[in-house]
């Protein structure tokens, strides 16, 4: 949809609530903005197009020592950063439950500007109503126990699309290490629980994300799942070999099944070099958005930003620098109906087909 020549868009991940509510400032004016610091806020949503998006709910890894930026630690040691332990989901219910009352608090603070939707047909009213749509994720399910009674809890909450690893074991599989370069082909499988919680996520229409999943887990959730297969915020392994990014196998089975990949614009998923350097310009976006084009299909292709939890090309910036993307998209060939379903369409239909209209 383009107003003013402006293209709203629906962003299929971004780590706002972790920032949130570990903000020093007060939490009204980091939600509210304009703010110079991090990539999202109200203010910047409303200038940059920003019309809907998953709302990651993450527990950050308990820390040892003096914390240390993603990109030293990876380049420290060829084997990467070491992965934390197993967190219990007696430790992790607290943080996602503050997370998950946060994404609340803010359609309570703004409530003619965002909202908390539940099903397409809510996110489509909300948008229609000049609303920001906002959709509850959970990157990583530890704040679920093995017997997955919170899974319903959270999905009354508003939780519709869960993603049951971050990089670090859970009790239902395993994720990618944060490694450069590597193969997604890395580890076990999910464990029994891991398939209870992928049958129960279809039973109750909460969306599967495979982005962090390695390659026996992605398997066995398309093995499982009657959903489409979707990757909400990942890009092409054969140009950037980070084991976060899919494979032309994987990438086969996800158009096979109807589903979504969100093109992530982390600066390490995007370059060849995998750098967490953000002086680079559009070269590398547009050369992933092809690919995944050309390897899923024009209707199979979104937007899945990661922002606020990761270097982005200083072309972007910031959530208001989504529309400059759009300028280099259109440069490079891409007409408005493309666009059209780049920003908003295609991950519209695709929760449809997933959490129902």
């Amino acid at each position: 949809m383009i107003v003013s020549n402006r293209i709203s868009f629906f962003d299929g991940h971004n780590d706002f609530l972790v920032r949130l509510m570990m903000a020093e400032t007060p939490r009204a004016d980091v939600w509210r903005g304009p703010r110079e610091k991090g990539h999202l806020d109200l203010a910047r949503m409303r200038e940059g197009g920003f019309a809907g998006g998953l709302f990651a709910i993450f527990v950050p890894s308990p820390a040892k020592g003096p914390r240390r930026d993603l990109a030293t630690q990876m380049a420290a040691s060829s084997q990467g950063v070491p992965l934390p332990p197993l967190m219990t989901h007696e430790a992790a219910q607290p943080v996602a439950l503050k997370q998950a009352g946060l994404l609340h608090w803010m359609a309570r603070e703004a409530p003619d500007d965002f909202a908390v939707c539940r099903s397409a047909g809510e996110i489509r009213g909300a948008m229609a109503e000049g609303k920001i749509a906002g959709v509850l994720h959970m990157e990583g399910a530890e704040p679920i126990g093995e017997d997955l009674d919170a899974l319903y809890l959270f999905h009354e909450m508003g939780l519709r699309s869960l993603g049951p690893v971050w990089s670090r074991p859970t009790v239902f599989g395993h994720g990618v290490p944060m490694r450069f370069p590597a193969d997604p082909d890395i580890g076990p499988g999910l464990t029994e629980a891991g398939k209870d919680l992928v049958r129960l996520c279809n039973e109750l229409g909460i969306l599967i994300d495979l982005s962090h999943m390695n390659e026996a887990g992605f398997d066995d959730v398309a093995a499982l799942s009657d959903a489409p297969l979707v990757a909400t915020h990942s890009n092409a392994h054969k140009l950037c070999a980070s084991p976060r990014n899919l494979t032309d196998r994987q990438l086969a089975r996800i158009r096979e099944t109807g589903g979504l990949v969100g093109l992530n614009f982390a600066t390490f998923y995007l370059r060849e070099d995998g750098k967490f350097d953000a002086d680079m310009g559009w070269d590398e976006l547009l050369r992933h958005a092809d690919y995944l084009i050309e390897h899923l299909g024009e209707e199979h292709v979104g937007l899945g930003s990661d922002f606020d939890g990761c270097v982005v090309p200083k072309p972007i910036g910031d959530v208001t620098g989504v529309q400059a993307l759009f300028g280099a998209l259109r440069e490079h060939g891409y007409d408005d109906a493309l666009l059209a379903k780049l920003a908003r369409d295609n991950w519209l239909s695709c929760l449809e087909r997933t959490l129902g209209a």
